[in-house]
């Protein structure tokens, strides 16, 4: 997981896909709200639990503004390649079909007119999605998994390194331009591993994942409260409730604010996709 170079790595088999996929369950027999599941409280729960696939990998996962549409991507174990996948919902049902027919998934903007998947992205436009595009600038000059972005258009992405290290960066849009990126300061890197991050779309705080002193096991998830005078506050760990011994990290909240998603222990034959009510975010909130 620690070093694979693709937007979002994460969320892997998310919807735990059996040969016909969700788990033994055709899409026409999942209805309502967040593809059909049962939400979770405060203690964390499967995502789309199900029988794992042999033959593929599902991971990074991203929801429309709306609530209606997911996509993700589906990796062929055999062939390495992926394929990007969409689920809609459409007269309370949820379908699956193909996005496109190979690439990479990334996170959508608050807005929903725009797909970042690394330093590239895709427009909404009438019948779909845009071609990629490239961000330019400075940003080819990064080697970006997962750029996320806030409501004000700041960017929040990860730089991996050769070593398969890595640190996070910002770029924000004053006056209309976008500025050259900067690192975070030493409260959000510090410690290896440090990648995957997610801003909050009022940015008042940023999750990611790091392997630090003190931790649980391998990566886990943190978080960082943005202060009143602007800065950002000390990393904090989600706990044990949330990480283990393992990997965990990829952290994602739903656009609509509800619930944090995230992948458990993200190593073969593991992939547990879990969430959590987000209101877990604010019992970490320094009073």
């Amino acid at each position: 997981m620690k070093h694979i170079g693709i937007s979002i790595p994460l969320l892997v088999s998310l919807f735990a896909v059996s040969s016909n996929g969700f788990g033994g369950e055709t899409s026409s027999e999942l209805k309502g709200p967040y593809i059909g599941q049962e939400p979770p409280g405060l203690t964390p729960k499967l995502f789309t639990p199900g029988i794992p696939s042999t033959e593929y990998r599902d991971w990074g996962g991203s929801f429309t503004p709306d609530m209606k549409e997911y996509y993700f991507a589906r990796r062929n174990h055999e062939t390495g390649k992926s394929t990007i996948m969409v689920i809609k919902s459409e007269n309370d049902q949820w379908q699956e079909s193909v996005a496109w027919p190979s690439g990479r998934n990334g996170s959508i903007s608050p807005d929903g007119k725009t797909m970042h998947i690394g330093k590239y992205y895709r427009t909404r436009i009438d019948n779909g999605w845009s071609d990629l595009k490239n961000l330019g600038g400075p940003f080819d000059d990064y080697r970006i998994m997962r750029l996320t972005t806030s409501k004000k258009g700041t960017y929040v992405f990860d730089e991996v390194g050769n070593d398969g290290d890595g640190i996070l960066r910002y770029s924000r849009l004053i006056n209309g331009k976008r500025e050259a990126p900067k690192a975070f300061g030493k409260q959000i890197n510090t410690g290896k591993w440090t990648a995957h991050p997610f801003i909050a779309p009022d940015e008042s705080y940023v999750i990611w994942d790091s392997e630090r002193d003190g931790g649980y096991g391998d990566s886990d998830m943190y978080i960082s409260f943005r202060q009143a005078d602007g800065s950002w506050g000390a990393a904090i760990n989600f706990g044990e409730k949330i990480n283990t011994d393992g990997e965990d990290g990829g952290g994602y909240v739903t656009p609509d604010g509800k619930y944090l998603l995230y992948c458990r222990r993200c190593t073969p034959p593991n992939f547990e996709i879990m969430w959590v009510d987000a209101k877990i975010i604010e019992t970490l909130r320094p009073e």
